[in-house]
């Protein structure tokens, strides 16, 4: 994972983010989603930069494991649907454009550094790359976990490759096709979610976490998970699945979805 020139790298911890914090305390980097205001709906620049912390937390042997964790009350609403229509703001960041393309769906294994996802707020569509990716997720209760984007006139491509790879099957498919709110008991009994927690206690379960990953060698958990990322097949899958979800948006229904979602109505689908 070489997105990045390794001088400007270094120097991650001085940068300028636009979309995500980042700290480094105790051997443990933390990452911060930082767009509270738009429900940390990632786009590419924010992809960018999160690509940009994790190629820094790899090439960092201080650090030992990542927390992810994000601003306000929805931890991620997925994708930017205005992105996607070339609708994006000003922003003022220091993270250049990335040397190759990235796919936020083989980040995580890239790293090969434990991920722990703090989740507190709600998750849907796009943002289940972080707790799919991650080794431990940490979720409160009494949140939404949602895959809406059959409503929207899009299919989750890419959430459902990295879902495959941790719940059963045809629990995945439905999900997909139906676009229910799935409740955190289901998820951790289907494996998406490691430990339940209430507000108070999700921080002493990190802890505890953090706590025995970093009692144990560095260098056989990083070798270890390289090796993991070495024998899967993610990479093909998720290029094949990004050009799929490029197809699917540029269709007919795909459009009309979008605007429907953009003017606050039901979308009249033609299945084209």
């Amino acid at each position: 994972m070489e997105f990045f020139d390794d001088n400007l790298i270094k120097d991650a911890l001085n940068q300028k983010y636009a979309f995500i914090k980042i700290k480094v305390e105790d051997h443990v980097m933390h990452l911060t989603l930082n767009r509270a205001e738009k429900k940390n709906a990632i786009h590419p620049h924010m992809v960018q930069e999160i690509a940009f912390a994790m190629q820094f937390a790899k090439q960092t042997n201080d650090i030992r494991a990542l927390v992810i964790d994000a601003a306000g009350d929805v931890f991620c609403a997925g994708a930017d649907l205005k992105a996607f229509m070339g609708l994006v703001g000003e922003f003022h960041s220091s993270i250049p454009e990335a040397k190759t393309e990235i796919l936020i769906g083989e980040l995580f294994n890239k790293v090969h550094k434990p991920i722990i996802t703090k989740v507190e707020g709600s998750v849907f569509a796009g943002g289940f790359f972080f707790l799919a990716g991650a080794n431990y997720v940490v979720c409160n209760e009494a949140i939404k976990l949602g895959l809406p984007e059959v409503k929207r006139g899009l299919f989750p491509f890419q959430i459902m490759a990295a879902l495959l790879e941790i719940m059963p099957k045809r629990i995945v498919v439905d999900w997909c096709i139906r676009g229910y709110d799935l409740n955190v008991q289901d998820a951790k009994k289907f494996g998406l979610v490691t430990h339940t927690t209430t507000p108070e206690t999700i921080d002493k379960t990190i802890k505890s976490l953090l706590d025995e990953i970093k009692v144990n060698s560095p260098t056989a958990i990083r070798l270890g998970l390289e090796a993991l990322d070495t024998i899967n097949e993610q990479a093909s899958k998720h290029r094949y699945l990004m050009e799929m979800l490029q197809k699917t948006v540029g269709s007919k229904d795909g459009q009309e979805g979008l605007l429907a979602f953009r003017e606050k109505r039901q979308p009249v689908w033609t299945g084209e």
